[in-house]
């Protein structure tokens, strides 16, 4: 037996944040950060919250949020007696949102409400169950992962997106389309999952580029907002894999941001899973290069054979990396060789204990994380 349940109600299109209008609290909080905050879209947003009685700012979000934000979040909420909040920003401010109100609600017993206003289009944070905070003490992030993390409502604004500059725009990007690439080869997906992923990644195809080149253009945007909108829904029913896990380790070390990092690993794992040789010859029956085939002749790419289509995806994610001036090696993502060589042990480490490994559809071990990394760690 299988189930699929959403519980986030998705606004989107023209006027969606019109839907502000509507909610009513006694206390609501903005949860966001200080960009949003000193650029007047916090108070746009908190503006639009006629139907609260006292609404509040909290704008002390920052990238990768630790977990004295979640303490120091918290703290607020409790002082505000705030019973909706508004989370407003990248992955970074609803990731902490979420998990703030998570500790929150278990600490007073009192069901917050929270809605989540995504401004980057990548993390698809608003219509998951996951949040991911950091413990910079032991260099590593920290996945909660529970149902209640799910936000009660997300709006899909693209014109909060116009503003966002070109590399986040990569970045985020790159995350959209490895989440629908996991989530598609997981050992969890099912069809409707796998639907899900399949627009994801067409929408990713279409309207990247356009989007990297023209911030403005807002149709690319929209069509961004909503890939990472149903990547998040896919990822989120069907989970991901070690190209999430290695991530979440080089940015919890050396703060590679999160999209980045997934975009400099995914044609290596893909390479993996799909046990390809140098020859680009699938070792062996391989359900994952079949399905993956599968996807390649979708989009268009020659794909006869699951080689081919495995060996053309690849080759089109590396003309991607190109064209978003991505970063394709440690070193040129800022990395000092010393730094990776004394943290390398410690990754591997974190990348096999990550929750996300568990549905990575090949087994790896220590050897393979040192494989894969061992394709990006060329130095300057």
């Amino acid at each position: 037996m299988q189930r699929f349940k959403l519980k986030t109600d998705i606004i989107f299109g023209q006027n969606a944040l019109d839907v502000l209008k509507t909610l009513s609290a006694r206390s609501c909080v903005v949860f966001t950060d200080a960009f949003l905050t000193a650029n007047g879209t916090a108070d746009r947003i908190a503006s639009l919250l006629v139907g609260c009685e006292k609404v509040s700012v909290y704008s002390e979000v920052k990238p990768d949020p630790p977990i004295e934000l979640v303490a120091s979040g918290m703290k607020f909420l409790l002082e505000k007696e705030a019973d909706l909040v508004v989370a407003l920003g990248g992955g970074s401010a609803i990731d902490a949102a979420k998990s703030t109100v998570y500790v929150a609600r278990k600490h007073t017993g009192k069901n917050i409400r929270l809605i989540a206003i995504p401004t980057t289009s990548g993390t698809g944070s608003e219509v998951t169950q996951f949040a991911v905070i950091s413990d910079i003490q032991a260099e590593k992030k920290i996945p909660l992962i529970d149902e209640t993390l799910l936000p009660e409502m997300a709006i899909l604004s693209c014109e909060l997106t116009a503003s966002v500059p070109p590399a986040v725009t990569a970045d985020t990007g790159f995350d959209v389309l490895t989440h629908a690439l996991e989530a598609y080869i997981s050992t969890n997906s099912n069809e409707i999952s796998d639907a899900l992923a399949e627009k994801a990644v067409e929408l990713f195809a279409d309207y990247i580029v356009p989007a990297y080149k023209n911030g403005n253009d807002l149709i690319a945007r929209e069509k961004m907002h909503t890939a990472s909108c149903l990547a998040g829904i896919a990822f989120n029913e069907a989970g991901l894999g070690i190209n999430h896990s290695i991530a979440h380790a080089l940015g919890a070390n050396f703060h590679i941001p999160h999209g980045r990092a997934n975009a400099m690993l995914l044609p290596h794992v893909l390479r993996y899973n799909t046990e390809l040789d140098i020859k680009f010859c699938v070792k062996n029956a391989n359900p994952t290069a079949d399905k993956l085939e599968s996807l390649a002749r979708r989009l268009g790419y020659p794909a006869n054979s699951s080689d081919i289509g495995v060996r053309n995806m690849i080759v089109k994610i590396k003309e991607y990396q190109r064209w978003l001036n991505i970063p394709t090696t440690l070193g040129e993502a800022g990395v000092k060789k010393q730094d990776y060589l004394e943290s390398k042990q410690h990754i591997i480490q974190s990348a096999l204990a990550d929750a996300c490994t568990a549905t990575n559809p090949r087994k790896v071990d220590a050897a393979g994380i040192a494989e894969i990394l061992d394709k990006i760690d060329i130095f300057i």
